[in-house]
């Protein structure tokens, strides 16, 4: 597949202006407010300009690959997408309330429906992705309680390196009252990142099962070495409705007991657009007792949401599982092609709500999380 946009940020010389031209989503950041405390420059259009302006003068620019300036270039454009919905005014103040959280589903949604206009693959896509959604992470991570956590946890993502590099651009691209004070804790981040070792790569855990508690306990000490007393797996399925779960099942479920939500569903005659209470509570009793008996099973649902696959996890692993997250996805155009076909037919809005609120898996989630992606089908 082309790369489009990265093809073009090139020839284009890195110019914002002439990428907002291409795609119109980021002249929508035209008028869109900012509290002028921070940013005295205007609009976010204005500061998302400085920011690509200031990330080409960078020292370490010129020293990174040529994929990894386009990818950060990308993710420079992209880095406040999220705050033409969530902008608004507060106390007098213009806010922007998890305007990351929302940017980074925004650019995920946009790529994923538009792949043909941008070419990314999906490492790409879901690299630009996850910097947009931890590129504050430089400025406040020290005011939590555990300081390295959230760094420990951005860094199973991303490049730490590549985050510090769009921070330190999004500092500088503003027009603020104090930004030495911002800066200094963005080289305090970059400190901190090298120290722990993860200023280029995820830190290196003793082994999965600490690396899972770690993330899951309170005040467990990063460098532990606990010993895995897990006794059994539980595959838990994540993907939209027709990514091929059941198919991958059949390929590679080993002959392990599958409770399917899908199959009650249809047993209980609840239809997929109607309250799942039952569904899911005939699912649960399943479960525990497969749990209880300590035999692996695969857990077949769509579990798009964090939320909902982190309590499933949390209940799994507490009965002693090594619990293995399975994400599949395939291209948008062929998951309409394929609910067309399918005899239970879900209606287009609902796989379109679906499609805006995916969170994908990240690999703190679980013992294990494999990503299946069109470009590794894991075969």
């Amino acid at each position: 597949m082309k790369q489009e946009i990265l093809k073009e940020i090139r020839s284009n010389g890195f110019s914002f202006h002439q990428l907002s031209v291409r795609y119109p989503e980021l002249y929508l950041l035209k008028n869109i407010p900012q509290d002028p405390e921070y940013h005295g420059e205007g609009d976010v259009y204005n500061h998302t300009e400085m920011v690509c302006e200031k990330l080409l003068v960078l020292p370490k620019w010129k020293g990174l690959e040529k994929g990894e300036q386009e990818l950060l270039f990308l993710a420079a454009a992209f880095h406040d997408i999220g705050k033409i919905s969530c902008t608004k005014q507060e106390d007098g103040k213009w806010i922007s309330p998890k305007h990351t959280i929302i940017g980074e589903k925004v650019f995920r949604r946009m790529v994923y429906r538009n792949a043909e206009l941008f070419g990314l693959t999906f490492h790409q896509r879901e690299m630009t992705a996850k910097l947009i959604r931890y590129h504050g992470l430089p400025v406040w991570f020290w005011t939590k309680e555990r300081t390295e956590f959230d760094l420990l946890k951005a860094a199973e993502s991303i490049p730490l390196r590549l985050l510090y590099l769009l921070s330190k651009a999004d500092i500088q691209g503003r027009i603020a009252k104090e930004p030495g004070q911002l800066e200094e804790q963005v080289e305090l981040f970059a400190d901190y990142a090298k120290e722990l070792g993860i200023w280029k790569k995820p830190y290196a855990f003793a082994n999965p099962y600490t690396k899972y508690q770690y993330f899951h306990k309170e005040d467990l000490w990063h460098d532990a070495a606990l010993y895995d007393d897990t006794e059994f797996d539980v595959i838990l399925m994540s993907g939209l409705p027709l990514a091929g779960k059941d198919s991958w099942i059949n390929r590679h479920g080993m002959g392990m007991p599958v409770i399917s939500l899908d199959r009650i569903r249809g047993q209980l005659g609840v239809p997929p657009t109607k309250n799942s209470g039952r569904v899911v509570q005939t699912a649960m009793e399943q479960a525990r007792t497969l749990l209880r008996q300590k035999k692996s099973f695969i857990w077949n649902a769509t579990n798009i949401i964090q939320e909902t696959r982190q309590k499933l996890v949390e209940l799994f692993a507490g009965y002693g599982a090594r619990v293995h997250i399975q994400y599949l996805e395939v291209p948008y155009q062929e998951l309409l092609s394929r609910n067309q076909k399918r005899e239970r037919y879900i209606p287009e809005p609902v796989l379109e709500d679906m499609i805006r609120k995916l969170e994908l898996p990240t690999p703190w989630e679980a013992y294990e999380v494999t990503i299946v992606s069109p470009e590794n089908t894991g075969d």
